[in-house]
């Protein structure tokens, strides 16, 4: 599936593992939040980067005190009607401060794209969108109402010179 980061189509190094499987020995991995919470120790003990997947029912703040040693939050959007995602990705930006890449993955499609950008992901994995698609996407509107996890500025504060 393409991944597209920084507003370009990139290799992905990051490998999923589920529950059940083994655990390689080397390599970027994501974990699910049930596995990280399990193994820990273990995972954060590997010369590797580590990463977790998040589930639309998963709470982001038991990560809070792994933020910092995390390069990478998968959050999962497993239908396009799900938007639990967009809450995940603006706690983990916003409120507690997470800097890695934050990545969405499952049914992501081309609409969807400016509004995650504007709740903190920076990459998406989709084969829905081609990314010509993606960046035209990122620039359908030259104007916000609401302030987000990125940094544009909304029309009010723009009005009363508050930029």
């Amino acid at each position: 599936m393409p991944l597209i980061k920084d507003r370009r189509e990139v290799d992905d190094i990051w490998a999923y593992v589920p529950d059940e499987a083994d655990l390689s020995p080397g390599g970027c991995i994501t974990v699910s939040l049930a596995r990280f919470r399990s193994e820990t120790e273990l995972l954060l003990a590997r010369n590797t980067e580590i990463g977790v997947r998040l589930e639309p029912a998963d709470d982001p703040h038991e990560l809070e005190e792994f933020l910092d040693r995390l390069a990478l939050i998968e959050v999962d959007f497993p239908k396009y009607t799900d938007g639990r995602g967009y809450s995940q990705a603006q706690l983990l930006r916003r409120r507690m401060g997470y800097e890695g890449e934050l990545r969405a993955v499952g049914h992501v499609l081309r609409d969807q794209i400016l509004y995650m950008n504007r709740s903190g992901f920076d990459a998406f994995e989709t084969d829905r969108a081609e990314l010509p698609s993606v960046l035209d996407a990122l620039e359908e509107f030259s104007a916000v109402y609401q302030p987000a996890a990125d940094e544009r500025v909304p029309v009010f504060r723009r009005r009363h010179g508050k930029d």
